[in-house]
C-alpha cells in the first residue's frame, strides 16, 4: 500500500487534488453570492456543484496519467511492478468516496437561503391623540393584508389570527412560530385631521434583522397610494413575483371621497369585531350605508353593503323579502361598476350561497375568485361550507385545513372545521379543533360549551361538566346555557334545570323573533321533561304567540316552520305540528343541504314523538344515526346513541325494543 502512496506523490497528484479542492470551494462561493443576484433558480448553485464533484476523480485521473512539462502535456512516465492496475482502481475509488463524502456535506448546505415568504400583519398601533381614530389604523391594516392577498407568491395570515396580539410586541419570534410564518410587518397610525402618518417596518422574526422600513407622511386622499407601497415593499423584500394583474390591482384605488372612505373604513372594522353579532353588523351596515351614499361609485362599499344583507338573511335567520331585495340592490350596484373585480366577485359568490342557495353556482363563482384572490382564507372558508352542504365532506375537510393554514388561530375558523369532524361523528379530532382554539381563547365559555357538547355525544357527562362548571344564571353566551340545560337534562337534574329557567325569566324581554321563539320554546322542553305539562304549555303558548307572526312574515324560513312544530305539538295541535315540521323538511330538503336538512328530520322525529307517532319517529331516528349532519337538538353533535340512552326527552320511546337496540349500538 505504501507504494500506491509513493506513486501518488511522484506523479504529482497529491498536488493536483489540493489545487482542485482550492479552486472548487472558490468557485462554490462566487456561486453562492452571485447566482441570487443574478436571481438564477435554486437548482443552478446545486448543478455547480455536482458538475465540480464529478470532475475531481477525472482530474485525480488526468493527473496520475498526464505530466506537465517544459514540453507540453505527455504521458507519466510508468515504473515496473505489477500493481498498476491495482494502484489506478485504488486512485479511482479513493476520488469517488471523497467525491461522495464531500457532496454528502455541501449539497444539503448548497440550497440557497431561500426566502420565506410568508408574512403577518400585526395591529397597527394607534399614534392619534383622538383615540376615535383607532378605528382608522385597524382599517389600515385590514386595507394592507387585502392587497397583500392579492399576490399569490406570498403567504399571508389572515387578520383573525393576528388581532389577538399587540402592536409591537417583544416576542416575535414565538408569534411567527404560533402563526407559521417567517416575517412579520409591524406599524403605527397617527391621523390628525386630514394628515396621516404610517410607519412600517418588516422584520425576519427568525433572526430578528429587519428587512424593510418606511415611513410615509400623506393627506387622507392619498391613503391608497400608501396602501399599495406598503404592499409593493413588502412584495420586494421578499422577492414576490408580482404579474401584470397583481400590479394593477395593488394599484387599484377604490374611491376618490375619502369621507367615504373613513366611513367604509368604519364599516369594516365593526363587521371584523362583530363575530356576527347581529347589533355589530347592523352598525357595519349602516357605516357601509354611508359610504355609497357619500361616493353612489364606490363599487367596493356596495358589495360589502350586499354581503351584509345576505349574512343576515342567511345565519341570522332574517328571511325577509326586504332584506333579501337590499342585498340583491347592492350587489347589482357593484356588478353594474365594476363586475368583474375580484371582492363584487367574491360577494356575488356569497349572495348564490346564502340568498339563492344555487351551491354550484356559487362554487364556480368563488373559484374564479380564488384565482385572483389566491391568499385569501375567505374564499376557502366559502368553498368549504358549500362542499361540506353538498355533502362532499373529505373536499370540505380539505378546503378548512387550506384554510388554516392561512388562519391558524381564527377561533370562529377552527370551529368551523370542529363542527364539520362532529357532524361526521369523528369527535376525537372535533375535541383537538376545540383545544387549539381554547389555546388562542383560553376560558371561552362558548368554546368550552362546545367543548363539551362532543362529550356529551359520546356519552361522557363527567368531563362535559367539567368544562360547564363556570356557567351560571348570569352567562350571557347562548351556547354555553344552552348546553349547560343539556348537562341537566341528560343528568336528569330537573329540579336545577328549571330553578334556571326562572332565573332567566327577565331576559326574555331582551330579545325578540326567532330567538325569543326558541327560548320560549327551549323553557317548555325543559318544563316538558320535568313532568310539569301545565307550565310547559304556558311557554308553548308564548312561542307560538311568537313565532305565528314570523311565519306570516317568513314563509321560507324553515327555522321558524320547525319551531313552530315543536310549539303545536306540545300544546296537542298534532295535525298542525306534523304538517309545519314536514314544511320544515320541505323548505331544507336533505338532498340539497346535506348539513342542515337533517336537522329539520331530528325535529320532525321530535315532533313525531310528541305527538304519539313512535314508530314513525324511531325509522327517522334510525336513518339519522347513519347519517352525518349538523344536530338540531344537541347542535353541534347529530345524533348518538349515547344521546338517544341518556336523554329522557326520548322516554315515550324507551319501551319499544327498536328503540332500544337504537340506544345499544356502537358509536359509529
Amino acid at each position: 500500500m505504501s507504494g500506491f502512496f509513493e506513486e501518488l506523490q511522484r506523479r504529482k497528484v497529491y498536488r493536483v487534488a489540493a489545487a482542485y479542492v482550492v479552486a472548487a470551494g472558490f468557485l462554490i462561493q462566487i456561486a453562492s453570492a452571485a447566482f441570487p443576484a443574478w436571481e438564477l433558480p435554486n437548482w443552478s448553485l446545486r448543478l455547480v456543484i455536482v458538475l465540480l464533484l464529478i470532475g475531481f476523480p477525472i482530474a485525480l485521473i488526468l493527473a496520475w496519467a498526464y505530466d506537465i512539462t517544459p514540453q507540453g502535456i505527455q504521458g507519466t512516465p510508468t515504473t515496473p511492478g505489477a500493481h498498476r492496475r491495482r494502484n489506478l482502481i485504488l486512485l479511482i475509488a479513493l476520488a469517488v468516496i471523497i467525491s461522495a463524502s464531500a457532496g454528502f456535506f455541501l449539497l444539503p448546505r448548497a440550497v440557497r437561503d431561500k426566502i420565506d415568504k410568508s408574512v403577518a400583519v400585526l395591529p397597527f398601533q394607534n399614534l392619534s391623540s383622538d383615540p376615535d381614530n383607532a378605528y382608522f389604523g385597524d382599517g389600515i391594516q385590514e386595507e394592507v393584508l387585502t392587497r397583500l392577498t392579492k399576490i399569490g407568491d406570498l403567504k399571508v395570515i389572515s387578520r383573525t389570527s393576528t388581532q389577538g396580539y399587540q402592536s409591537e410586541p417583544g416576542n416575535l419570534a414565538e408569534i411567527a412560530k404560533q402563526l407559521g410564518v417567517a416575517n412579520i410587518l409591524e406599524g403605527s397610525v397617527q391621523k390628525a385631521g386630514n394628515q396621516v402618518r404610517v410607519n412600517v417596518h418588516l422584520v425576519n422574526a427568525q433572526t430578528g434583522s429587519q428587512l424593510w422600513a418606511d415611513t410615509y407622511d400623506r393627506k387622507l386622499s392619498d391613503i391608497f397610494s400608501v396602501e399599495s407601497e406598503i404592499a409593493k415593499g413588502i412584495a420586494e423584500s421578499l422577492q414576490a413575483k408580482l404579474t401584470g394583474r397583481e400590479e394593477q390591482a395593488l394599484n387599484a384605488k377604490p374611491t376618490n371621497n375619502p369621507q367615504a372612505y373613513e366611513a367604509y373604513l368604519r364599516g369594516l372594522v365593526s363587521e371584523r369585531r362583530s363575530n356576527y353579532s347581529s347589533d355589530a353588523l347592523f352598525k357595519a351596515i349602516d357605516f357601509y350605508d354611508l359610504a355609497v351614499r357619500l361616493d353612489p361609485n364606490f363599487a367596493l362599499g356596495w358589495a360589502r353593503l350586499s354581503g351584509l344583507h345576505a349574512l343576515l338573511y342567511s345565519n341570522r335567520r332574517d328571511t325577509t323579502i326586504a332584506r333579501r331585495d337590499a342585498a340583491k340592490a347592492a350587489l347589482e350596484n357593484a356588478q353594474r361598476l365594476q363586475p368583474n373585480s375580484p371582492e363584487t366577485l367574491l360577494f356575488t359568490g356569497y349572495y348564490q350561497y346564502w340568498v339563492l342557495h344555487d351551491y354550484g353556482l356559487a362554487k364556480a363563482t368563488f373559484e374564479r375568485v380564488s384565482k385572483k384572490l389566491p391568499g385569501n382564507s375567505e374564499v376557502l372558508y366559502a368553498l368549504a361550507a358549500i362542499a361540506r352542504s353538498e355533502g362532499h365532506w373529505d373536499e370540505s375537510v380539505a378546503y378548512w385545513e387550506r384554510g388554516l393554514a392561512l388562519n391558524p388561530r381564527n377561533t370562529a375558523l377552527l370551529t368551523e372545521v370542529a363542527f364539520t369532524y362532529a357532524a361526521l361523528r369523528q369527535f376525537p379530532k372535533a375535541e383537538k379543533l376545540y383545544d387549539r382554539a381554547l389555546d388562542v381563547l383560553p376560558n371561552e365559555l362558548s368554546l368550552m360549551a362546545l367543548k363539551a357538547s362532543i362529550y356529551q355525544a359520546e356519552g361522557n357527562l363527567q368531563e362535559a361538566a367539567k368544562l360547564l362548571a363556570q356557567v351560571n344564571a348570569e352567562t350571557d353566551s347562548d351556547v354555553a346555557v344552552r348546553m349547560k340545560l343539556t348537562q341537566w337534562r341528560l343528568e336528569r337534574n330537573h329540579t336545577e334545570a328549571t330553578r334556571w329557567v326562572q332565573a332567566r325569566q327577565d331576559r326574555l324581554r331582551l330579545v325578540s323573533g326567532i330567538d325569543k321563539g326558541s327560548k320560549q320554546l327551549g323553557n317548555a322542553l325543559v318544563h316538558r321533561v320535568a313532568g310539569d305539562s301545565t307550565q310547559a304549555k304556558v311557554f308553548a303558548e308564548q312561542a307560538r304567540n311568537t313565532l305565528e307572526p314570523l311565519r306570516k312574515e317568513q314563509p321560507d324560513n324553515a327555522f321558524v316552520a320547525a319551531a313552530l312544530a315543536v310549539a303545536y305539538a306540545m300544546l296537542d295541535e298534532k295535525e298542525s305540528a306534523l304538517n309545519e315540521a314536514q314544511r320544515a323538511t320541505t323548505l331544507s330538503p336533505s338532498n340539497k343541504d346535506r348539513l342542515s336538512g337533517p336537522a329539520f328530520e331530528e325535529n320532525l322525529a321530535l315532533v313525531e314523538m310528541i305527538t304519539g307517532e313512535n314508530t314513525r319517529a324511531i325509522a327517522t331516528l334510525t336513518r339519522l344515526l347513519q347519517t352525518p349532519y349538523g344536530g338540531w337538538l344537541y347542535s353541534p353533535a347529530p345524533i348518538t346513541p349515547a344521546l338517544l340512552r341518556l336523554d329522557p326527552i326520548w322516554d315515550p320511546l324507551r319501551a319499544d325494543p327498536v328503540f332500544q337496540k337504537l340506544c345499544a349500538e356502537k358509536q359509529p
